[in-house]
C-alpha cells in the first residue's frame, strides 16, 4: 500500500495552497496603491494569479478524476469526510474565482497597463460593492475551510500519529514521527 501521494498530486496540492495565499496577500495590499497605473499593475498581477489558480484547479480536478491511484485508503468515515472537504474546497476555489471575474467585470478593471475590462454597468455602484463583498466573503470562507483542513492534517500528525499528513509532504520534507499502530 502506498504511504505517500504521487509527486504530481503533492505538487498540485502545494501549488494550489501557495497561490491561494499569494492571492489573499496581494488583495490585502491593492488599496495601498494610488489609483492609476501602479494599482492597475497590482490588480493585474492579482488577476493573473487568479487565472493561474483557475488553470491549476482545472488540472488538479482532471488529474484527480483520471488517476484513481492518487487516492490513498482511509477508514470509511475519514474517507467520506476527506472527499466532502475536498469537493467543498474545489467548489469554493472555483466559485471564488468566478466571483473574482464578476467583480472585475462589474468594476471595469484595468489589466496591468495593457487594457481595461469593459464595465458591465458602469454607474451601478451598488452592484460593484455587492460583487466585491461577495468575492471577499467567499474567499474568507475558503480560507476558513482550508485552515480547518490544515489543522486536521496537523491533528492527524501530532495527536493521532497516523501518517495522514506525511502522505501529502514531498519526500524531502518527511517528518520522522513514529506512526501509532491501529
Amino acid at each position: 500500500m502506498a504511504t505517500r501521494h504521487d509527486p504530481r498530486t503533492i505538487a498540485l496540492h502545494w501549488a494550489t495552497a501557495g497561490l491561494v495565499v499569494l492571492l489573499w496577500l496581494s488583495a490585502q495590499f491593492i488599496d495601498y496603491f494610488p489609483r492609476g497605473p501602479s494599482r492597475w499593475n497590482v490588480v493585474g498581477a492579482h488577476m493573473a494569479l487568479g487565472v493561474l489558480l483557475l488553470l491549476l484547479t482545472i488540472c488538479r480536478i482532471g488529474w484527480r478524476l483520471s488517476d484513481r491511484s492518487s487516492s490513498l485508503p482511509l477508514p470509511a468515515g475519514q474517507g467520506r469526510a476527506a472527499r466532502l472537504v475536498h469537493v467543498a474546497l474545489y467548489a469554493l476555489v472555483l466559485t471564488s474565482l468566478a466571483l473574482g471575474l464578476w467583480n472585475a467585470w462589474t468594476r471595469g478593471e484595468h489589466v496591468f497597463n495593457l487594457f481595461q475590462i469593459p464595465a458591465f454597468d458602469e454607474g451601478n455602484k451598488a452592484l460593484r460593492k455587492w460583487a466585491g463583498s461577495q468575492h471577499k466573503l467567499l474567499v474568507n470562507v475558503l480560507l476558513f475551510v482550508a485552515g480547518a483542513h490544515a489543522l486536521v492534517g496537523l491533528a492527524h500528525h501530532f495527536i493521532r500519529r497516523d501518517g495522514v499528513l506525511q502522505r501529502m509532504l514531498p519526500a524531502r520534507f518527511s517528518i520522522s514521527r513514529k506512526a501509532r499502530k491501529p
